[in-house]
């Protein structure tokens, strides 16, 4: 009789031990969302209208994720309700998603590393993220790097996601980053050093050993930490065994990568497709909203797999209507481009909603504004209302006439108004009361929000504010920064301030250490300072938006449309698209957003001036870097629908004439020529049109600049000019030349006639 086989068995062995475990860290371990967060934990708060770790589940799904474990200090049974709902947990999703409730004692993601240790959770290598990651990068292609990676190097415990991205790339942090040291071939993570927006750094201290033991490193500052972690078995051990590491980032791997003990590597990878972020405060909130609704994210977009379940009608302009047909838009309301409105929401006469989402069962007022904000659900926003870049929580009602100014949080259940006005972030929360300590015992919630909440009350005296006769909302204090604060921890009051949403931090001298160019940084360090010169929202008693060119919303749509051609094109530079793919995407974007093709030729010729560094001194190298970058990306502006060589001048002047730029112009153009992009009639042409010159504009430093390009021009055409004057007067040479020649051989001819004639004569007497 043959020998059983043990092959099923081993295969068996084999499919438990491939089964791709995660663990999520579903507590923020921060107060970045308060006063939206005291009753709710962060990754419960909605984005596009679904919560936080519904996104995180899909992200973790699209990576062929089987076991997920939460792991939660605060709320737990609000996130135990949350995942019985979620579609995951349902029968057949093929996912087993189980909550975790830790210690009391958990103030950390360290000490809940620990506690995962404690517990012996996960059997091998696991996926860490965070419970307020969007992502839809296929995590499982970088499990299968780090566990071959892990055949022939068992020291190999981590392998961190990061992706690459310019400074100004509004999904980058610049309240917390890092430089990162990696081998140029292998990838490891040879140093690691977090920088904050304050105190500003300028300078990377990289250890001399790092630099004689690896010849060949890359230092980079240009990475968006996705937070996205594959972790071998023994990395919570290391945790147990070091009890100071609080902090993944700032202490873990700095640790690891400083220790003389350990002797253990961590790798990056550099994801060069997909997206992912973390909504790590209310500015990534913004941004992270924005990308969603630009289509960043697909396949996770509201219209094709929205995490909550709904179904959104995809109008153009990337707005997304709800399909159930409970939504009521009133015939003179208008919904510009990149917003979203959630089921059984009412829209009334002549409101605005610009920018924003809308959630469920809410109502908007005729006549309110709600521009770049968002508005949760069962929340009613009155009459003459102006809600300006906020976040308005659930079932909130803000009465009539009232304004709200950017950065402001407001949070579930508040009551403001009528004529009230709450100032640039302010934060209000409900008062406490009996219906807030019911929750208190019935969830046995976290004593330091209540104690929080304590202080805010005490503190109701000395602020005068007017919220309304029938408010019950009390406003919390605005932090200001200690003298003896700690600049060193990440959440100073200053540095706060960089993660706050609508705050430029202009005021605050910062550096973004080792970027390319301060030049592109000064010039736009963040997309609030461009919101406040195009938009005046008017005070409360008004009813209109007021703009700088009077065109209602599609100043806002165009500018809007700008910003996301920059985004577009930033990646495109950053990640080598090819300019066929580049040029692909901006035709999408341009259908998308309704605008013109000259609209999409001026963003791209700025983009690409943009693209240009300023070397010092200028000379050849100058040169050089215009002609790398203009025949790299030039041809993309002939690329995108349509060819018109004297506009694509006419959008380097007006650029240059408003940028640091300006005394490249000329450069610039003759780059332009060089590449064939324009021609010598094309630059003939745009001088002489009137508006090169810049007589129908207003006296002032643009106009002067327009000149100054114009007068550029000048000399371009002066030296065209004396160009074909020269080849003139050398064909005129050459043609005399041919008529000496031409008399000399009729010389030469007669001659050789009379030779002829005098040898037949010669024959002749012979």
């Amino acid at each position: 009789m043959a020998p059983k086989s043990n092959a099923g068995k081993e295969n068996l062995l084999t499919d438990e031990a491939e089964v791709l475990q995660a663990v999520i860290l579903a507590d923020s371990f921060n107060k970045r969302f308060r006063p939206l967060t005291t009753r709710k934990p962060r990754c419960l708060l909605p984005i596009c209208n679904a919560p936080l770790l519904d996104w995180t589940f899909e992200s973790l799904a699209l990576a062929g994720v089987q076991e997920i474990f939460v792991i939660c200090r605060s709320h737990p049974e609000q996130i135990k309700a949350k995942i019985a709902e979620s579609r995951w947990s349902k029968t057949g999703s093929g996912i087993k998603i189980v909550p975790i409730l830790t210690a009391k004692e958990t103030f950390s993601p360290g000490d809940a590393m620990r506690d995962i240790y404690t517990r012996g959770l996960v059997t091998g290598d696991f996926v860490l993220v965070m419970g307020d990651l969007v992502s839809n990068i296929r995590i499982d292609e970088v499990v299968k790097v780090h566990k071959e990676r892990r055949k022939t190097n068992k020291d190999a415990i981590m392998t961190m996601v990061v992706k690459e991205s310019g400074a100004n790339h509004r999904t980058r942090s610049r309240a917390d980053y890092a430089v990162f040291g990696l081998d140029s071939e292998t990838s490891e993570c040879l140093h690691y050093e977090p920088v904050m927006g304050y105190p500003p750094s300028t300078v990377a201290s990289i250890p001399r050993e790092i630099l004689s033991a690896h010849p060949d490193i890359e230092i980079r500052n240009d990475f968006i930490d996705c937070a996205i972690d594959i972790c071998s078995v023994e990395v919570p051990s290391l945790f147990q065994d070091n009890f100071d590491y609080l902090d993944i980032r700032r202490d873990f791997v700095h640790g690891v990568l400083t220790s003389d003990l350990l002797m253990k590597n961590i790798y990056c990878y550099v994801a060069k497709e997909g997206y992912a972020a973390r909504v790590q405060d209310t500015k990534s909130y913004e941004s992270i909203s924005k990308d969603i609704l630009s289509r960043w994210t697909f396949p996770l977009v509201p219209d094709n797999n929205h995490p909550a379940g709904h179904l959104y009608e995809h109008r153009r302009g990337n707005k997304y209507i709800d399909k159930d047909g409970t939504v009521i838009l009133a015939r003179t309301s208008t919904v510009g481009s990149k917003c979203l409105i959630g089921s059984s929401t009412k829209v009334s006469d002549n409101a605005q909603i610009i920018s924003s989402v809308i959630g469920q069962n809410c109502i908007i007022g005729e006549g309110a504004i709600i521009n770049d904000s968002y508005i949760f659900n069962g929340t009613t926003v009155g009459p003459g209302c102006v809600i300006e870049r906020s976040i308005i929580g659930f079932d909130v009602n803000i009465k009539e006439n009232t304004r709200i100014d950017k950065g402001s949080l407001v949070g579930d259940g508040v009551i403001i108004g009528p004529n009230a006005h709450l100032e640039a972030f302010g934060r209000l929360s409900k008062k406490r009361g009996i219906d807030t300590m019911a929750d208190e015992d019935e969830e046995d919630e976290d004593d330091y929000a209540d104690s929080e909440e304590e202080e805010v009350e005490a503190a109701q005296g000395t602020i005068n504010v007017n919220l309304g006769s029938g408010s019950n909302a009390m406003l919390w204090p605005q932090s200001a920064p200690d003298e003896d604060e700690n600049d060193e921890n990440v959440e100073n009051a200053k540095n706060q301030r960089f993660m706050r949403l609508g705050d430029s931090a202009s005021d605050l001298a910062f550096s973004d250490a080792g970027s390319e160019s301060s030049d592109e940084e000064s010039e736009s360090s963040d997309d609030d300072s461009d919101f406040d010169k195009r938009l005046e929202l008017p005070t409360s008693s008004s009813t209109s938006l007021d703009l700088p060119d009077g065109s209602s919303t599609d100043a806002i749509a165009e500018s809007e449309f700008r910003n996301e051609v920059r985004l577009s094109l930033e990646r495109a530079f950053t990640e080598g698209h090819s300019v066929d793919n580049a040029a692909v995407e901006l035709k999408t974007l341009r259908m998308a957003s309704n605008v013109s093709l000259s609209r999409v030729r001026e963003a791209v010729v700025s983009a690409i001036v943009e693209r240009i560094q300023i070397i010092n001194g200028g000379g050849v190298p100058q040169r050089q870097e215009i002609a790398h970058v203009i025949s790299r990306w030039g041809p993309l502006i002939n690329k995108i629908g349509g060819v018109d060589p004297v506009e694509t001048i006419a959008a380097l002047q007006t650029h240059c004439a408003s940028s640091k730029r300006l005394l490249l112009f000329g450069q610039i153009l003759a780059a332009l020529y060089q590449d064939d992009i324009v021609e010598e009639s094309d630059i003939r042409k745009w001088h002489q049109s009137l508006v090169s010159q810049g007589l129908s504009l207003s006296p002032g430093v643009r106009t002067d600049n327009i000149r100054k390009c114009w007068e550029i021009g000048s000399r371009m055409i002066q030296q065209f000019d004396e160009r074909d004057s020269s080849e003139d007067d050398s064909e005129e040479d050459e043609g005399d030349a041919g008529n000496n020649t031409d008399e000399n051989e009729q010389d030469e001819e007669e001659e050789e006639e009379e030779d002829s004639e005098d040898i037949e004569d010669s024959s002749g007497e012979d």
